[in-house]
């Protein structure tokens, strides 16, 4: 059986990127593809040999509309099919479209790139919200989503295996846009107000020990453990392909990076492989 990934989202947000990406990682990839033909190639490529990665990049929103009975198809004819869907702000697209001088595929002389944008947005809400995966591209440039593609998508050892994301943030940065689950550690004592730790992070041992050492925090991580002993289990017999975990404290640069980097080394015990980034380390 192949594994498919279907690359959908808005004009604009980075889709061919993707896929020259995923190109590059080994992946089949057909870009402009014509939800019609889908479950042809899908025929023709089980008749290569050996195990296939087949990216199709869908094309136009009105193309993409019906990726969501497509996908139903080819899991009940027991592929293994995720769905990528790139997204981005509305000003970064208008300024990119601006930037580039391309056509937007809905927009005309009586309708503006930002309500073409609009529009399109509106036709794949269902889209997204079938997604397995979520990327906002809008403060991407081609390297930084080239390296997500690769952490993503490049062989790890096992294909059935849910990929896990913790990414540290600070609230006062905005929350992510693309992960599942928020946790807030600014119940923690922060130590921005001793002045030793102020000027570093939570990866320096003395900022590390300060949080995980705060009875709090020892009985969060507790907590967290069962919780998540609990729930990746069943949202991977659910099919859930990714997982992204998102922990916030104020500037996200000392509680939330500490936890996050404590919490990976528990994924990591369980046998799991988890990437951890920490969003707003460096403000």
């Amino acid at each position: 059986m192949a594994d498919i990934l279907l690359i959908v989202g808005l004009s604009g947000a980075g889709r061919s990127q993707a896929a020259d990406d995923l190109e590059d990682l080994g992946w089949f990839v057909v870009d402009n593809m014509p939800i019609a033909l889908v479950d042809k190639v899908v025929e023709l490529a089980e008749n290569g040999e050996g195990d296939l990665q087949l990216a199709l990049v869908l094309g136009t929103p009105s193309n993409q509309t019906n990726a969501i009975d497509v996908v139903a198809n080819l899991r009940e004819a027991g592929h293994r099919v995720r769905i990528l869907y790139l997204d981005a702000s509305t000003s970064e697209l208008v300024k990119r479209y601006g930037a580039t001088r391309r056509k937007h595929p809905l927009s005309s002389a009586q309708v503006s790139v930002e309500e073409a944008i609009l529009k399109e947005r509106s036709m794949l809400e269902l889209v997204k919200g079938s997604a397995d995966l979520v990327i906002d591209t809008s403060s991407l440039n081609v390297h930084q989503l080239k390296s997500q593609i690769h952490d993503l998508f490049a062989p790890v050892g096992g294909k059935d295996v849910m990929q896990l994301t913790v990414e540290s943030f600070g609230y006062k940065h905005g929350i992510p846009l693309d992960v599942d689950l928020v946790l807030d550690v600014r119940f923690l004592p922060n130590p921005h107000w001793d002045d030793n730790l102020r000027p570093l992070s939570g990866l320096d041992q003395q900022v590390s020990d300060f949080v995980l050492q705060q009875p709090l925090a020892i009985e969060f991580i507790d907590k967290i453990d069962a919780l998540f002993g609990m729930l990746i289990p069943a949202y991977r017999a659910e099919g859930k392909s990714y997982l992204t975990v998102a922990i916030g404290c104020t500037g996200g640069r000392h509680r939330s990076v500490a936890i996050a980097e404590e919490i990976g080394k528990k994924f990591v015990q369980f046998g799991h492989h988890p990437r951890v980034i920490h969003r707003d380390i460096a403000r």
